[in-house]
């Protein structure tokens, strides 16, 4: 391809972005996070994420993978109302790169479907109720590398994003995200994770006789089809990780994490160009083999209902057990946030194949 083509390639998909509503908010399903260690350590792992759940932390740390591992993971969102699952797989190319690939859906099941409860005699026919589901998809293919430069790691993770609302409406999208490791001699570690980094986007199509049964269920509202494609922002996290020995056989290590948006939000500091949440976590293990976490994260300043400001905190705990390869972890999550009592009990399995071999 010459230089020509490739400025031509550059400028129409530039157009295309700023010829489109770019959303703050947008794929929220792919902020939510995987693995119940984690969710236990507060969502602070973006320096120190070493495995094959790196797929979605920081695909840099991938490199660190030395054989076969997949992980499962499930949780309950809203008393059980959402699903959350997740599944993903590594394996090492060769000692100087590894892919990964995973599997995220977030679904809310058993959605009842009332538009055609009421006919146009105003007679109501319970047997008209259907059931439909709304589920988000999101298959990630990730690539990791060691640089020439020693302690430098670098790793891509591409994205298909699929979403589904009943028979109402659908989408398809892609995205791409990249992320870098660096790990001193003294045991420092830093990461930074660029989500989102092309824009991510959602191309809509919607059920137009579906559509039209609720364009006009309240006078003066929905009465216009939504725009068919949406775009995510893009989005920066950066971590600071550092590992201790404590006495005899126990370990500590401490993450602290700055989870960027550039947008105004209602994150612990906030301006018209960047909005910061910071998130802290650390983990105690005896000989690798049992760990205790706690965390802390999505600090968010809001106001009260006498005009003041107040700060929410969502704590996290988390235990878990490794044995000959296995390891399972819990995770007490979403603890007194901004879901109030809602809190998610979140459980994951992590599988190193090599001791099966």
């Amino acid at each position: 391809m010459n230089l020509k083509k490739y400025f031509l390639i550059i400028f129409l998909f530039t157009e295309l972005i700023y010829g489109q509503a770019i959303r703050n908010y947008s794929n929220e399903f792919l902020n939510i996070g995987v693995d119940a260690a984690a969710f236990g350590m507060g969502k602070a792992v973006i320096a120190s994420s070493n495995d094959v759940n790196s797929i979605y932390w920081n695909p840099a740390g991938l490199v660190n993978v030395e054989d076969f591992e997949g992980a499962l993971m499930h949780a309950e969102y809203f008393q059980g109302i959402g699903k959350y699952d997740y599944a993903s797989f590594a394996k090492p190319i060769n000692e100087e790169s590894t892919f990964a690939i995973a599997l995220i859906r977030f679904g809310v099941d058993d959605i009842l479907n009332t538009t055609e409860l009421i006919d146009n005699q105003g007679n109501i026919n319970y047997d008209n109720i259907s059931m439909f589901s709304a589920a988000d998809y999101a298959f990630n293919l990730a690539y990791a590398r060691r640089l020439p430069i020693k302690g430098f790691d670098v790793g891509f993770n591409g994205k298909i994003v699929h979403r589904i609302i009943g028979d109402f409406a659908s989408s398809w999208g892609f995205g791409l995200d990249a992320a870098i490791q660096f790990q001193t001699d003294s045991e420092w570690k830093f990461g930074l994770m660029l989500r989102d980094i092309t824009t991510t986007f959602n191309a809509w199509t919607v059920d137009e006789d579906e559509f039209a049964k609720i364009q006009n269920a309240l006078p003066g509202e929905n009465q216009t089809e939504p725009e068919t494609l949406e775009l995510t922002k893009p989005k920066a996290q950066f971590g600071v990780a550092k590992s201790f020995h404590i006495f005899r056989d126990f370990n500590i290590l401490t993450e602290i994490d700055l989870n960027m948006r550039f947008a105004q939000t209602n994150d612990l500091i906030s301006t018209s160009f960047i909005s910061i949440d910071p998130a802290f976590g650390f983990q105690i293990d005896y000989i690798n083999m049992v760990f205790l976490r706690a965390g802390i994260n999505n600090l968010q300043n809001y106001t009260d209902f006498d005009g003041g400001t107040s700060t929410s905190i969502e704590p996290n705990f988390g235990v878990g057990f490794r044995y000959k390869g296995i390891q399972i972890d819990y995770a007490l999550a979403n603890i007194a946030g901004a879901s109030g009592t809602l809190f998610s009990n979140i459980f994951s399995v992590k599988v190193d194949f090599s001791y099966f071999r």
